[in-house]
């Protein structure tokens, strides 16, 4: 008999100033681990590092491997909307860190939100132009 691999979704939310790992099972209603940025490092300026989004994803890759998880699918996504769409620095060290850990990714999404004409960007202050 053969024994099927678990599947895991990891959601990797980064920022500027922070680093949220999330891993769910694959239909996103179960939370199995979850860890931020500011769990792992003191000072609050290096919550956004890639050194402290390393830390955050190799806490949730040792969970992922507690519960049996093997494969993982990885969904990126910056703050968007209005603000910026592009994930901070902590999204690429993150992945490569899970990727060490163990665990094999089968694909990478990103889900930034894009807005279709919503609301209006907030007006720079003064001086750059």
């Amino acid at each position: 008999m053969e024994k099927t691999e678990k599947i895991g979704v990891i959601h990797i939310f980064a920022s500027n100033n922070n680093t949220i790992i999330l891993l769910t099972d694959q239909t996103g209603a179960e939370t199995i681990a979850k860890c931020t940025g500011g769990m792992i490092v003191k000072s609050q300026h290096k919550e956004g590092s890639p050194y402290a989004a390393m830390k955050v994803a190799e806490t949730v890759a040792e969970k992922a491997r507690e519960k049996g998880i093997r494969i993982v699918d990885v969904r990126v996504r910056a703050p968007g909307g209005i603000k910026t769409k592009s994930p901070g620095p902590g999204a690429e060290a993150s992945i490569r860190s899970l990727t060490r850990n163990g665990l094999r990714i089968r694909n990478i999404q990103n889900v930034t939100p894009v807005p279709h004409d919503g609301c209006r960007k907030k007006e720079r202050y003064r001086g750059k132009k």
